[in-house]
Parts: structure tokens; C-alpha cells; sequence
């Protein structure tokens, strides 16, 4: 098996899944930290801070001279972020929220080597069509959205929901490749 080339500080599998796309060689390192935004932090910064922390505090509790990435994906709906739901209630309330409505998701990446740090930061534009209260409440039933922020998943049955997009998908999904492989060539490592 090659060697490592960096760390991924998070456990979400969907990043995963889209670094061995790339044919990256990473190990994974979940991020143990709080995540809550300040109260007059943008979602903007707030993001590029979450992933920026995760990949800070990966690097302290491994020690390793490898670049260490960290990444934080976060549903923004009239400028207040919507995290992954509390229970039933709440992933409904979102969905009926974000029912014929445009959102943004903010997808951060940072990388960091020693003393060096690095962070960028997508915008995407997603246009929801009408969710039903039943269709909302037949998707809480999948189990999709327990997990997700905003309670969806736009590479799941999330998808039956999206009108339109505009930026990264892969954004969306927990991780915009784009800039990701921007940040990598950065730190000198290369995809594929």
C-alpha cells in the first residue's frame, strides 16, 4: 500500500468517499472539538473557523510532520446555519424551511504542517422545489437526514429535492474537491 500523504481530520465517510476519488492516501483522524458559532460570526467565517480548528486540534493530538486536513460543511438559510437536526420535529421544521426556497452551503477545507495554515472556502447556491409535509416526513422515515446538517443529503434520496445548484457539488456533499485539491497542490501533494 503507498504511503500516507496527509490526514483527514473527520470521520464522515462521504469525505472519504470523494478523497479516494482522487486516488489520495490518507488515514483518518476524527476532530474532537466544539462546534458552535459565535454570536456575531458569519457563517462565512464560521465555517473556515470549524475547519480550521479540526485540523488544528487533529494536528496537536497526533503530532505528526504529515499536513493534517480539516474540513466543516454547513446548510445556511437566510443567514443562519442550520445544523444537523435535534430529532424528528426539528429535521421537519427544516425541510419545511427550505421547501421552494433558495439556500447556500458553505464548505470550508483547511490544511495545516507544522506552523503553516491554509483555509478556502466554497459557496454553492441550492434551490429546493416543494417538499410536502408528507414527503419530508417519508424521508425522515429513510433515516437519511438524521445525520446531516440542514437534514439532507443531496447525494442521497436528498436529491429528489434539489431544483437547482449552482457551485460544487461536491461542496454540498461534505467536501468541495476544487478547492481541496487546491489547498493539496499547496502543500505539494497531488491527485491521481
Amino acid at each position: 500500500m503507498p504511503d500516507i500523504q496527509f490526514h483527514l481530520a473527520s470521520a464522515s465517510p462521504r469525505r472519504q468517499e470523494l478523497l479516494q476519488q482522487l486516488g489520495l492516501h490518507f488515514d483518518v483522524r476524527s476532530a474532537d472539538i466544539v462546534e458552535q458559532p459565535m454570536s456575531s460570526e458569519t457563517a462565512a467565517d464560521y465555517a473556515r473557523r470549524m475547519a480550521l480548528e479540526k485540523a488544528l486540534a487533529t494536528q496537536a493530538r497526533i503530532g505528526s510532520s504529515l499536513p493534517v486536513l480539516g474540513a466543516d460543511t454547513d446548510v445556511v438559510l437566510d443567514g443562519h446555519i442550520l445544523g444537523k437536526p435535534r430529532d424528528r420535529a426539528d429535521a421537519l421544521a427544516m425541510l419545511a424551511a427550505l421547501s421552494n426556497r433558495e439556500h447556500e452551503v458553505y464548505s470550508a477545507v483547511a490544511m495545516v504542517q507544522g506552523s503553516r495554515a491554509e483555509v478556502m472556502l466554497s459557496v454553492t447556491h441550492v434551490s429546493f422545489g416543494v417538499i410536502t409535509p408528507e414527503a419530508a416526513a417519508l424521508y425522515w422515515d429513510s433515516g437519511e437526514p438524521a445525520d446531516k446538517a440542514g437534514a439532507y443529503g443531496i447525494q442521497g434520496l436528498g436529491a429528489q429535492f434539489v431544483k437547482g445548484i449552482n457551485g460544487s457539488y461536491s461542496g454540498v456533499v461534505g467536501l468541495p474537491l476544487f478547492e481541496t485539491t487546491e489547498l493539496l497542490l499547496r502543500f505539494g501533494i497531488h491527485t491521481l
